[in-house]
């Protein structure tokens, strides 16, 4: 019998925005462990990430220039979107593309693109400024995981959605965000930590609050089922 499904391309099963977000991410990381292999750049290639680290991660001082200093510039400001497509090292980027796929396809596939990329953005640059308030340190920020952990708040508002839907305990749907918070502390124990875990839960707190306003139906959907409870 005939598959009408089959040869159909697996990317089609991927929302448009989450993946044009991975597949940039993975091409700047391709780029940075080519040149680190030596098969691209020469000698200078190797020192392509590490340059990138000092033009585009996010870092508390960025908030010290621009909110106290007055020294307002284009390099400072966009570092509050560019740390999101830097990454560490192969792993960090690796990690950070799987976690983007499958929130994005879960997400993606309730949220309109544009909300979705909202979401993402807004959940990055928030989560850097909160950081960049409270941390006690003036580590780099690097990575789409503030970004990710929006996406998990927003994972999470839908489930409580669901779980009321099906009359289940709607904490349930704290548990993936318990799960990775938890991780997030056994390893700092183990390995240390910087204090980046701030700009993660705060994405995570954005997502959450803005899931909400930015899911189909928005805000005048939202205040209906306040009103039906």
């Amino acid at each position: 019998m005939h598959n009408p499904n089959h040869g159909e391309n697996p990317f089609n099963a991927i929302p448009p925005v989450p993946l044009a977000l991975v597949l940039v991410i993975a091409g700047i990381e391709l780029v940075f462990s080519a040149a680190g292999a030596g098969f691209i750049g020469g000698a200078g290639g190797i020192g392509w990430r590490s340059a990138a680290f000092q033009d585009y991660a996010f870092a508390p001082a960025v908030m010290t220039e621009i909110f106290e200093r007055g020294r307002s510039s284009f390099d400072l400001w966009k570092r509050f979107v560019s740390y999101a497509f830097v990454h560490i090292n192969f792993t960090h980027t690796l990690w950070a593309g799987v976690l983007l796929l499958a929130l994005g396809k879960f997400v993606g596939e309730i949220f309109r693109p544009v909300a979705f990329a909202l979401l993402f953005f807004l959940s990055t640059i928030l989560g850097a400024a909160i950081y960049g308030l409270l941390s006690w340190q003036n580590a780099p920020l690097l990575g789409a995981y503030p970004g990710v952990y929006g996406l998990i708040g927003a994972y999470t508002y839908l489930m409580w959605l669901t779980l009321e839907r099906m009359g289940e305990n709607q904490l349930k749907a704290f548990q993936l965000i318990g799960i990775l918070l938890g991780l997030m502390l056994v390893y700092s124990m183990i390995f240390g930590s910087t204090p980046t875990w701030i700009a993660e839960v705060a994405g995570f707190v954005v997502g959450l609050f803005a899931a909400p306003l930015l899911a189909p139906g928005g805000w005048t959907a939202f205040v209906n089922r306040m009103r039906k409870r």
